[in-house]
């Protein structure tokens, strides 16, 4: 186990947007979280990587085989202990090219991201890194372009390369393939896959095709609270899941 909340609890005035949530993500696992829109999945994200401090509980991180409190830890220091995540919304740096979004990204997650009057050139592992990354994801060819330019299932795979710098041990990818067009879902599905093997993986996910393929497990939020965890076919096959969000899902449709 890598990552693990205890009685995870956000309220916002009188809604409870996610509710007492014991949940646990093994190292290696590529586990999915679904559920219907306002379900509490993003919120849930959000206390996690400390965009949102929780009403009560607690995040606990793996590091070095040691627990880790990262309860209401800012973003930064939890990106710092190797969590980081990636957004619904494409997150980028649109006039930036492509190798300097990536390079950016992996200083900030190094020894030298303080050191702001030395010359980027001076900086060269991070550079050798974003290469790397840019390789894996499928971007080297345009690495000289500008993010703006790239086509929105690029800036996904961009998104998913930003997210990697760092070599973080849990990826958090909330949405990647939304906005992606058909002909792209292949590529982003295939990236998520090659990530899952040295990465483990929390996916927000609302193609259940893509869900049932990729996942090793399935956590069902429901008003912000779990209904179900298991492997695809017991998901696949449980009444409350059916009632509350597949709603009489078959494979080869999206939900």
């Amino acid at each position: 186990m890598i990552l693990r909340t205890h009685g995870l609890t956000r309220e916002f005035g009188g809604l409870v947007a996610v509710d007492d949530v014991d949940f646990s993500l093994g190292d290696g696992e590529l586990c999915s979280l679904i559920g219907p829109n306002g379900a509490g999945k993003t919120t849930f994200f959000n206390l996690l990587t400390g965009t949102l401090a929780p009403t009560r509980g607690t995040v606990e991180l793996n590091v070095d085989d040691e627990w880790v409190d990262l309860t209401g830890r800012p973003p930064h220091e939890t990106a710092t202990m190797g969590l980081h995540r990636s957004y619904q919304i494409t997150n980028v740096f649109p006039t930036s090219t492509v190798r300097e979004n990536v390079r950016i990204a992996a200083q900030a997650h190094g020894t030298d991201s303080h050191k702001l009057w030395r010359s980027v050139q001076s900086f060269d592992r991070y550079y050798e890194e974003a290469d790397a990354i840019l390789d894996r994801v499928g971007l080297s060819g345009v690495a000289a372009e500008t993010a703006q330019s790239l086509s929105h299932g690029e800036k996904r795979q961009l998104e998913i390369a930003i997210a990697l710098a760092g070599d973080p041990d849990v990826l958090l990818l909330d949405e990647p393939n939304a906005g992606v067009s058909s002909a792209s879902i292949d590529i982003v599905v295939d990236l998520i896959e090659d990530v899952a093997q040295d990465h483990s993986v929390l996916l927000v996910e609302h193609n259940m095709d893509i869900v049932m393929n990729v996942s090793d497990r399935i956590v069902v939020l429901n008003q912000g609270g779990v209904i179900a965890d298991g492997p695809p076919e017991e998901i696949r096959d449980n009444e409350r899941v059916q009632e509350a969000y597949l709603g009489g899902y078959e494979r080869g449709e999206a939900a």
